[in-house]
């Protein structure tokens, strides 16, 4: 129930027209971190131009040093190729995890689709092992189809 409470909240911020759209998407990372326990991350990372990489573009939760991600590193890298879900109950397990925080035990990533091109991507860390449902995926989805819209 807790998803579909957020869905008009997610809304509400991404329609206040009078606020620059990078103030939006940190609302809702905003949001999402306060309303969700086991996000404690969250960020939106975006294709840096004509470069095959990321380049986040906001984010809550502990300071990050990977503001710049190639295509193909780590999890959103992978993403940004796949233009698939990928959900890590276990980043420990993962071969090509780029460690951001050693108190990060799991990530979901979910690409963001503008006229069915890959252009960014939610990033979400958390410090609970295995958290994420596929509630968490469609919710996300939605998420992220309510960005492609403002963008």
């Amino acid at each position: 129930m807790l998803f579909e409470n957020l869905k008009p909240k997610v809304t509400q911020i991404l329609t206040k027209e009078d606020k620059p759209v990078t103030d939006r998407l940190h609302s809702v990372c905003q949001l999402l971190k306060d309303s969700i326990t086991y996000y404690d991350w969250v960020g939106f990372y975006f294709k840096n131009g004509d470069k095959e990489e990321l380049k986040l573009r906001t984010y809550v939760g502990e300071a990050t040093d990977h503001e710049i991600i190639p295509f193909g590193k780590g999890i959103c890298g992978q993403v940004a190729i796949s233009n698939e879900n990928f959900v890590v109950p276990d980043v420990q397990a993962q071969d090509n995890y780029i460690a951001c925080s050693f108190t990060v035990k799991s990530e979901i990533v979910i690409p963001l689709f503008k006229e069915g091109e890959n252009i960014g991507q939610i990033d979400i860390d958390s410090e609970t092992p295995d958290p994420f449902t596929e509630k968490d995926e469609r919710f996300l989805e939605f998420v992220n189809q309510e960005v492609a819209k403002i963008l």
